[in-house]
């Protein structure tokens, strides 16, 4: 039987209310942020999670007006939509100067991601990209060279506020929670998962180890399963990790590689001397 069940819950927190009026600038540390594209869906979320998240989203928006609109309004405030160039480059002193912890945000078309790296570099304004195409070396190489800040990644996911489940599963005569399990735990807090190693599921019993983790019957003598959940606080996203091992032999040629790792550190009379497999692996000791 599974010898220990829970239950994650997490609730999104509601977009706040805002006012209509132009935001005036705020002082201290937090980014003030302006979306491009505030049009598109992914404008849209980023511009609604920049209020939720009590940030400043700046009343402007690089995009070409639609349907003969100027403004969109997201979350009671009122984006002017900046769809000239001529018009944008004159409009950033303005805002450097109004807006002094300015960063853009970049959900744009990939026809058009070179131009707006361009620009951002161009008048050093840095930004956060998650619009995807192009090519990608000569962005970065740019960006480096240029000095400008950026995060560019094709996928902005974090994991702050997921819920995680874990089910691990090990024959019978183990009865303690995998230390496999426990590791990978706490490398999923460090993420910023809140989730403690005694909410991980022990799975013991012969037909759940084939029913639900998929364990082949003469596997269950020996095998270690195991499986990694997470959950958006929305639930519109889910990550799921496996690791199966069937049998024993992967950890004992792995122990006679970290004999003959350690064996090598000691004949060369190495200063570091507790490690552990990552040591190993990082040393290319593993044979093949």
């Amino acid at each position: 039987m599974i010898m220990q069940r829970i239950t994650n819950k997490s609730v999104g927190r509601p977009a706040a209310p805002r006012s209509r009026v132009m935001p005036q600038a705020v002082s201290g540390n937090k980014p003030q942020i302006l979306v491009s594209s505030g049009t598109g869906k992914m404008g849209k979320s980023v511009s609604e999670a920049v209020l939720r998240a009590g940030a400043e989203l700046v009343p402007y928006t690089m995009c070409a007006p639609v349907s003969g609109q100027t403004h969109i309004e997201i979350g009671g405030v009122q984006l002017q939509m900046l769809g000239d160039l001529a018009e944008r480059k004159a409009i950033v002193p303005e805002l450097k100067k109004r807006y002094p912890n300015l960063i853009c945000v970049d959900y744009t078309q990939p026809d058009c991601i070179h131009e707006m790296v361009d620009f951002y570099v161009d008048n050093k304004l840095p930004f956060v990209m998650g619009t995807t195409g192009g090519d990608r070396d000569a962005i970065a190489k740019q960006v480096e060279e240029s000095g400008n800040y950026a995060v560019i990644a094709p996928n902005m996911g974090a994991f702050s506020g997921y819920s995680l489940r874990v089910v691990e599963s090990h024959q019978s005569s183990k009865k303690d929670t995998s230390g496999t399990a426990k590791a990978i735990v706490a490398s999923f807090q460090g993420l910023g998962i809140d989730f403690n190693v005694d909410q991980i599921q022990l799975v013991r019993e012969k037909s759940e180890q084939m029913s639900i983790m998929k364990v082949p019957e003469d596997a269950i003598p020996g095998h270690a399963f195991h499986t990694y959940q997470l959950v958006s606080p929305d639930g519109t996203v889910t990550f799921e990790f496996q690791h199966n091992v069937v049998g024993r032999t992967t950890y004992a040629e792995g122990t006679v590689d970290a004999c003959f790792f350690l064996q090598r550190q000691i004949n060369e009379a190495a200063p570091k001397t507790l490690y552990n497999m990552i040591d190993v692996l990082k040393a290319g000791a593993m044979r093949a």
